[in-house]
């Protein structure tokens, strides 16, 4: 037989995919569990609360409001048991070094930001429902299945995204957590004409949507705090690997978006209509410590790629340029300032996480 020549010859190397292919049938299993388990509670709870009636899509006791509020709780518990599971992923194992109160804040934190918009979405689609079909009623049979089928979809999502989460997938949850959360604020309003005040107009008419509004900033600004968890870890990551130059560059960020995550809880916390001048001194707070960040980047991240630096510039001119024409100019209103600031600094936050866990994971 004729030997091969040398170095056409490969060592049988190992299928790297096969752990995560594992993995991955695992974690859909058990979220189908999740999910299957969620739909029998659900059900069960249908039976009873609606024996005997027949509940309208939406409004009161209806099939929309129930399962909203089934999907909050169910939802809360499949997002507490998923990330908590998820510790002991390679990937995650960072996180079982954390001192418990942070990780108690850090899955509390993600657990109600998914409860959140999975309750968000479930009412926004029973409300599209209830104007399709304007005067539909159903009977229990029907409210039973409804109930059972939107909470264990959602319960499925949810274990799911919570068991794979990561740095970037929080900074879209983040983004998406809070137009979900103001845009049903704005719709839910119980003033039509909010926007011809103020932004903070929607946390002081009282009702669901200003309580809906203000938990909204709340856990956002708690998010943000969580943000600093897996922020820290990767510039840590980043400075090992000498891509940045300052070894304090962890410290200063991550406590930087502490204070941010603080300010707006407490903007939520204390509405307009509690206090005008701790609300202010909340909101201006958060503002402040957000344009000093953008102001010293270049010094406290120096290693980022140039590219980010440019990209902070533009985000600090835009905010500049939307206050000039809200004052002295005029041409936007305070509502519109406010709302075009609240995008400018929420994508701030989302294109620096993402560039960063970009550059954490990437290989040098």
């Amino acid at each position: 037989m004729t030997e091969p020549a040398s170095g056409t010859t490969k060592a049988a190397a190992p299928v790297p995919g096969n752990a995560t292919r594992q993995r991955r049938v695992a974690n859909e299993s058990e979220a189908l569990l999740a999910a299957a388990s969620a739909a029998v509670v659900a059900g069960l709870a249908a039976l009873l609360i609606f024996f005997g009636r027949t509940p309208p899509l939406w409004g009161g006791v209806s099939l929309g409001i129930v399962t909203a509020g089934a999907v909050l709780i169910l939802g809360l518990s499949a997002a507490y048991v998923g990330y908590w599971r998820s510790r002991y992923l390679p990937e995650q194992h960072w996180r079982l070094n954390l001192p418990p109160w942070k990780f108690i804040v850090d899955s509390s934190t993600v657990a109600l930001v998914h409860a959140l918009i999975a309750a968000i979405a479930t009412i926004a689609t029973f409300l599209l429902l209830q104007r399709s079909f304007q005067g539909l009623t159903v009977d229990i049979y029907a409210a039973t299945v409804g109930m059972a089928v939107g909470s264990g979809l959602a319960v499925y999502w949810i274990y799911l995204s919570v068991y794979d989460i990561s740095t970037r997938k929080l900074s879209g949850l983040l983004v998406l957590f809070m137009v979900t959360s103001t845009v049903a604020s704005m719709a839910t309003s119980q003033d039509p004409k909010w926007w011809e005040y103020h932004f903070s107009q929607l946390g002081t008419l009282g009702g669901a949507s200003s309580g809906l509004f203000n938990l909204s900033l709340i856990v956002a600004g708690f998010f943000i705090t969580t943000f600093a968890v897996y922020l820290d870890r990767d510039l840590r990551s980043l400075i090992a690997r000498g891509v940045l130059v300052n070894t304090w560059s962890a410290g200063v960020c991550s406590g930087a978006f502490v204070a941010m995550g603080l300010l707006l809880a407490g903007v939520g916390g204390v509405p307009l209509s509690v206090s005008f001048l701790v609300h202010t001194l909340f909101a201006s707070g958060m503002a402040v410590v957000f344009i000093l960040l953008l102001l010293a980047s270049p010094f406290v991240l120096r290693g980022m790629p140039r590219r980010f630096f440019l990209l902070c510039g533009a985000f600090l001119a835009a905010l500049v340029v939307s206050l000039v024409l809200f004052f002295p100019v005029g041409y936007f209103n305070l509502t519109a300032f406010e709302l075009i600031a609240f995008v400018i600094i929420y994508g701030w936050i989302a294109v620096f996480i993402r560039l960063l866990d970009a550059l954490a994971t990437g290989n040098d």
